[in-house]
């Protein structure tokens, strides 16, 4: 568990720099769900607000538990260094997208479309929200919302091998945008105004590149490995150190 927190803690920051994305995905429907409280539930506007977003972040870890199924089943094989630099290569358009360098990502979230229409019916009759298991339902179903940092997040999770690791990383990444979208819901302008900044989000994108740099499989991680871990590292061998950088 000890060797899981650096890679926790990363999926934490990854969602938390994501947030000028989940602005511009999730901000208009995040801002539509809180118009559609009913006025005598206003002022249970945080519970159910954070109600919408724990049902999105359950949705997260049941997606990274599924596909981190297929990563377990890939892990011995060849396919788990493709899917690890499939990965990485996702993060970092993932970073030039949130830099505003390069819009290519946004093909990639047309491939969650088609799902998303099914769900789309589903989510409108549960508005307007009246109650907190409602607003879990509605929040789950939303976590379902093409969105290519997700996707670019899953697959990087899948990449570890194990599918309790993958939920847990997507359970930290849910929690990562909390802030933001929390912020946004409560009307909070001067967070959701400071995120939307270029230098923020140019930070942001960076930052997330050079994650996804240093998710590519190369001499760089064995650098980093010998250096992070010393001797008890290197006496561990190998396989064990890819499985847990």
């Amino acid at each position: 568990m000890i060797d899981l927190l650096p890679l926790l803690l990363s999926a934490f920051v990854l969602g938390l720099l994501g947030g000028g994305h989940c602005l511009g995905m999730c901000g208009g429907l995040m801002g539509a769900l809180t118009m559609a409280i009913p006025p005598e539930q206003r002022t249970r506007r945080l519970r159910l607000l954070v109600a919408y977003n724990l049902g999105r972040v359950l949705s997260y870890a049941t997606a990274g538990l599924l596909i981190g199924l297929a990563g377990w089943a890939v892990a011995s094989s060849p396919a788990a260094m493709a899917l690890r630099v499939v990965a990485a290569l996702l993060l970092i358009s993932m970073g030039l997208y949130l830099a505003g360098w390069w819009n290519g990502l946004t093909r990639v979230e047309a491939l969650g479309r088609g799902l998303w229409k099914r769900i789309q019916p589903v989510a409108s009759r549960l508005m307007p929200v009246r109650n907190l298991p409602q607003a879990l339902l509605l929040g789950t179903l939303w976590g379902w919302l093409p969105c290519g940092l997700v996707y670019s997040t899953l697959l990087w999770s899948a990449s570890q091998g194990d599918a309790l690791e993958s939920a847990l990383l997507m359970l930290a990444f849910g929690v990562g945008t909390w802030p933001v979208l929390l912020a946004t819901g409560l009307a909070a302008e001067r967070i959701t105004a400071l995120l939307r900044k270029r230098n923020v989000r140019m930070l942001g994108g960076v930052m997330v590149i050079l994650f996804g740099l240093w998710t590519l499989p190369g001499p760089h991680q064995h650098w980093l490995m010998g250096h992070g871990g010393g001797a008890g590292s290197q006496a561990q061998g190998t396989p064990a150190q890819l499985h847990h950088h």
